[in-house]
């Protein structure tokens, strides 16, 4: 026997559907709360979403003691003191906001009325402490993200108490129902970058969200690249700088990233705590963070290629103890740094999965032993080990984990290229990766810029971190709407005070 579920008649049909599938569930509760009366009223909720104190405590003696007034289903709307009282007619639409956290009121002489109160209990389970987890920061604000999408808005609207903040909320997920915010600068913000998230959001299909970081694959240009395309991060700082540069954020409901695009390479390579610095200082750690990911990318290669084709470049001084070095290794460069490149990464792994005292203890002695050990058995060269260790460690420099973690990757086929072709192998991937990231999008900006398309004009926050004298306008390549973040004046001296 099939079901027509098309037109008014199918969508009762699938919301009693619907219905009858919750009340199998041990945690749906339904009952009356008058023990002579049975079928005056019904009030059915799930256990597991709903404040038991409000029920006990403010909807059952709201309802108990105007029994006599409740007549008709406004009347229960005039007496329940909550915030939130809806009334509706459409079942599917009421079995939804039960999954919401609402309390679920049904009159006999009404029936297919339902009154609709939340009494959500949506700050259970979640963790008080919003401290960054992954994004530290040594001179700044501390305060990041927790899992509750309303208590992620509220530090935002904390951090730019301004009405052009402009925050629209959908719902993604066919089982899942998860919120999702899309916040923006109405005076700032493009809106076709606006346009194109909420389009990419109402597209696609899919059945469960567990985090922020799933719509970034789906929401990308390309989810073929290595290269993140959307800049995730914990921290309120980092969010509400992008907004108020001209990107457009995304929140979802039970992650404590948010995500901010469009996105451009040099972005991620960006610190808050640039900005709490002098520029100088701030310049100048900002540049070494870019040449950090230099070294941890080329540095084995560079080695592999050198020892594998081109002894000529060593030169003579060094050329003895590289020899000594390896004179005891039976294997070629390339199976040195493979084995000590995923050593190093295994420490890493386990170092992060396991609890902070042990992971800390197993990184530090687990490095040092096993290192040890694998240059006194002469399955590597200590050489070696020093130029790989430095190479991890600039790989930590970088403040964004995903693109750390691209880092870390793009290292092996660099490896491989030169143990095959050296130098020419280097080269080639390197022209290959850099045509790779002129080639990207996001959000439809090129994500080079302002490297490609040079963009003179952006660079002051880009490579380096200029003056506030010199960074009063926004980033061209953005295409904000308002071009200044301030009018700067100039400076005077004062003369001290006498």
């Amino acid at each position: 026997m099939f079901v027509d579920l098309s037109g008014e008649k199918g969508r009762q049909h699938a919301g009693r559907l619907t219905l009858t599938l919750a009340q199998k569930s041990s945690d749906f509760h339904e009952f009356s709360p008058f023990e002579d009366d049975e079928g005056l009223i019904r009030i059915a909720y799930f256990r597991s979403l709903v404040s038991a104190e409000k029920v006990t405590h403010f909807l059952l003696p709201a309802i108990q003691k105007h029994r006599d007034q409740l007549v008709r289903p406004d009347d229960i709307r005039g007496l329940l003191p909550f915030a939130e009282v809806n009334q509706t007619e459409q079942e599917p639409e009421a079995v939804a906001k039960i999954m919401e956290g609402c309390v679920l009121l049904r009159m006999s002489s009404a029936e297919g009325t339902y009154i609709l109160a939340n009494l959500d209990n949506g700050q259970l389970g979640q963790r008080q402490n919003n401290d960054t987890e992954n994004e530290f920061s040594v001179v700044g604000p501390k305060a990041g993200f927790v899992e509750n999408l309303d208590t992620n808005l509220h530090l935002l609207r904390q951090k730019l108490p301004t009405p052009g903040l402009i925050i629209e909320t959908l719902t993604v997920g066919s089982r899942s129902k998860t919120k999702i915010a899309v916040v923006y600068l109405e005076d700032v913000t493009n809106p076709e970058y606006v346009h194109a998230v909420k389009q990419r959001l109402t597209d696609f299909d899919f059945e469960v969200l567990y985090d922020t970081s799933q719509l970034e694959e789906i929401l990308a240009d390309n989810s073929n690249t290595l290269f993140p395309l959307f800049l995730s991060s914990e921290r309120i700082d980092r969010i509400a700088y992008a907004i108020t540069s001209g990107q457009v954020a995304v929140f979802s409901n039970g992650s404590p990233y948010a995500m901010a695009a469009p996105a451009n390479f040099l972005g991620f390579f960006v610190s808050p705590e640039d900005y709490y610095l002098p520029w100088v200082l701030g310049s100048f750690f900002r540049f070494i963070r870019l040449l950090s990911v230099m070294f941890s990318i080329f540095a084995t290669p560079i080695y592999v290629a050198v020892m594998t084709f081109h002894y000529e470049v060593i030169p003579e001084s060094m050329l003895g103890p590289l020899i000594e070095s390896r004179i005891h290794v039976p294997f070629p460069p390339v199976v040195e740094v493979i084995f000590l490149e995923i050593t190093i990464d295994l420490l890493r792994e386990a170092g992060a999965r396991l609890p902070s005292k042990i992971g800390q203890t197993l990184g530090i002695v687990g490095g040092i032993v096993i290192g040890e050990a694998s240059v006194q058995a002469a399955l590597t060269s200590n050489i070696l080990l020093i130029i790989v260790a430095l190479s991890a460690l600039a790989s930590f420099t970088t403040p964004i984990f995903k693109m750390a973690n691209t880092i870390r990757l793009l290292r092996f086929p660099f490896v491989l290229l030169a143990a095959f072709l050296g130098g020419l192998g280097i080269t080639t991937g390197f022209l290959v990766l850099m045509g790779h990231l002129i080639r990207l999008k996001s959000l439809g900006m090129p994500y080079f810029v302002p490297l490609y398309p040079f963009r003179k004009g952006n660079l002051d926050d880009s490579v380096i971190r200029a003056s506030y004298q010199y960074m009063a306008h926004r980033s061209l390549f953005l295409r904000p709407l308002s071009a200044f973040r301030y009018r700067p004046r100039s400076r005077k001296e004062n003369n001290d005070a006498e």
